[in-house]
């Protein structure tokens, strides 16, 4: 059978930047394994396969594959979908601003589609948390060592490195500049000889508030052991950790925070998150994740019916 499918640019509004996710907007008919296999096939970051509620208007079901597992939630993803859904037609674009449901093995999602004269300009999904932080980590100079950069080059002013988990725990560290976050190199010769082996956490998330241009409050990137030294994965999944740690600061008061953070550079597919944060110094932190997609491509995929006997 023949399967159309369609690739978006996310977290961005510039073709070949941000992250480049897959979607399968009509997938009914797939099973698991020819869904991990054209996974495989296109290997990016995530492919997307939709199959749409029956009952409920603006209602689907998704499923994330990278190249190698199917992923249980991740944001990238949301942001791909629902652009790529409004822009075929299978969200209907009545109001400024458009609710619509997307279901991960998770549970549902709310997201709202913004658009203006009938086309997606923006998406946004709420997400209910309720983080763990952990202050056990290792030292700074350890931190310094594993991540190739200098024990100075670690921001201790108003944060501190920290663990934080919404069920996949990451190490956040706070570091000075741009340049230290951009130079950093996982080692894993000094990892293995830290404590850090020791904790949940296996990946990394360095972040500054030294941004490129200044048009947003942080910059943050992600690294461990199971990243490639030359890669710059998305970082969507990583914001309801990361607001979180934020929040588990003392001078974090109270209130509703709205605030940009963007990964990679204009050489290196760079992505803006924005985000909304409602701290109310409880065990359930709010937040709501937003930003812009641009459609890429599309095409259409043949695929047995059965799975492929290799020759």
């Amino acid at each position: 059978m023949e399967y159309a499918y369609y690739t978006a640019d996310v977290f961005t509004n510039t073709i070949f930047q941000g992250a480049q996710i897959a979607v399968f907007p009509h997938a009914s008919e797939l099973d698991n394994s020819r869904m991990q296999l054209i996974a495989r096939e296109l290997n990016l970051t995530a492919t997307v396969f939709v199959f749409p509620s029956e009952e409920l208007t603006n209602n689907f079901r998704m499923r994330i594959f990278s190249p190698l597992a199917e992923v249980q939630f991740a944001g990238h993803p949301i942001i791909a979908t629902a652009h790529v859904l409004a822009s075929i037609g299978d969200i209907d674009l009545r109001e400024r601003h458009n609710p619509i449901v997307l279901v991960q093995n998770t549970g549902p999602i709310d997201a709202s589609v913004t658009q203006e004269n009938g086309r997606p300009v923006f998406v946004q999904f709420t997400t209910q948390n309720s983080p763990v932080v952990d202050r056990f980590v290792p030292t700074e100079q350890e931190l310094a060592d594993f991540l190739s950069i200098e024990a100075s080059d670690i921001d201790t002013k108003k944060f501190t490195a920290r663990m934080a988990s919404c069920g996949f725990p990451y190490l956040i560290v706070p570091v000075k500049t741009y340049a230290a976050v951009r130079k950093a190199r996982f080692k894993f010769s000094a990892w293995s000889e830290s404590i850090a082996p020791s904790i949940a956490a296996q990946e990394i998330f360095l972040f500054t508030g030294q941004t490129l241009g200044r048009t947003t409050d942080f910059h943050g990137r992600l690294l461990g052991p199971n990243i490639g030294v030359n890669e710059d994965p998305p970082i969507g999944s990583v914001m309801p950790a990361f607001t979180g740690y934020l929040c588990s600061h003392e001078h974090i008061r109270k209130g509703t925070y709205i605030f940009s953070i963007d990964r990679g550079d204009e050489k290196g597919r760079r992505s803006v998150l924005n985000l909304d944060m409602d701290n109310k110094q409880k065990a359930e932190l709010t937040i709501r994740v937003g930003g812009e997609a641009v459609m890429v491509s599309e095409g259409k995929m043949h695929v047995p019916d059965s799975n492929p006997s290799p020759s």
